[in-house]
């Protein structure tokens, strides 16, 4: 079943000349983790504040389980728990009472309204701050209650904006455990954006990738590598000031003061990796093409 078909969608805002989405074509399946990449600026959030109905389009068309959103304001916020990047509405609500009028909002009775909020409390590791303001809380806090909030309620779609930035690794680690055991226990349809490559390949199943406004491409990862079967990511790192002597044919990334990457054909490898001074190195990984990869082969072919 289709969760969400976008159709020809398209943003412009007054004054601006170039618009901020265009012709955006994609649809969402039930079930399925869906994840939206792109650099700051691209469009990501324009895009998903227009599928939770909170912005309207300069064109094109949103249908939410085959039901167009613009007609009826309650059909997404009963089907939908959408995360935004800030929310000021919580600013004046403990993190206990934000999550017990979101689950009671969305049809529990206040008894499960308050077994709901004690068990997200506990599952988004919030349990300490329940009776602390969101205005209270440091940026890492606020996010993880609202994403908890989004999830209140047992929302069958989840619209997700950047749901780890501000985390530490350990809490990023718990927000994707939660998410895989939402969509596999419950068979939650999540959507996410966000601008790192690698975050994203830990949990999506297809991927849109969204560069200066436009959709370039959206599949299954292992589709879209396809193009990139025969590419490997090489990272080598040595000791400041001693960068490695390599081939002239070949292109050498710099990534900080004492790491660099190259991208090699595969028959390549064995002459590249004889021509390294092991002794000299201080860490070396290679790796088949990775989602950030595909990402910069379609944006940069754009």
């Amino acid at each position: 079943m289709i969760v969400y078909d976008v159709g020809s969608l398209g943003k412009s805002y007054p004054g601006q000349a170039v618009p901020a989405n265009n012709n955006i074509s994609f649809q969402v399946r039930e079930g399925e983790i869906f994840g939206i990449l792109g650099e700051n600026g691209a469009g990501k959030t324009t895009l998903v504040k227009q599928m939770v109905n909170l912005l309207a389009p300069s064109s094109g068309s949103i249908q939410l389980y085959g039901k167009s959103i613009k007609h009826d304001s309650l059909h997404v916020p009963f089907i939908v728990g959408y995360m935004p990047q800030e929310s000021l509405a919580l600013n004046n609500l403990t993190a206990g009472e934000a999550l017990y009028f979101s689950a009671h909002l969305r049809g529990h009775s206040r008894r499960e309204a308050l077994d709901e909020r004690d068990r997200l409390l506990d599952r988004w590791q919030l349990y300490d701050l329940r009776d602390r303001h969101s205005s209270q809380m440091s940026g890492g806090q606020r996010r993880l209650l609202r994403l908890a909030v989004a999830v209140a309620g047992a929302s069958k779609v989840l619209v997700l904006d950047e749901p780890t930035n501000n985390l530490d690794p350990q809490k990023r680690r718990m927000v994707w455990d939660n998410l895989r055991q939402l969509n596999q226990e419950h068979g939650t349809t999540i959507l996410f954006i966000t601008h790192d490559a690698i975050e994203a390949e830990k949990i999506i199943e297809r991927v849109g990738i969204l560069h200066r406004g436009e959709l370039v491409v959206a599949g299954a990862p292992h589709a879209l590598k396809q193009n990139l079967k025969n590419k490997l990511r090489l990272e080598i790192a040595f000791e400041p000031g001693q960068a490695p002597l390599l081939r002239a044919d070949l292109t050498l990334r710099r990534l900080t003061r004492t790491r660099w990457q190259i991208y090699l054909e595969q028959h390549q490898l064995g002459d590249v990796m004889a021509a390294l001074d092991i002794d000299r190195l201080t860490d070396i990984k290679l790796n088949s093409a990775t989602l950030e990869d595909l990402y910069f082969h379609y944006v940069e072919a754009v």
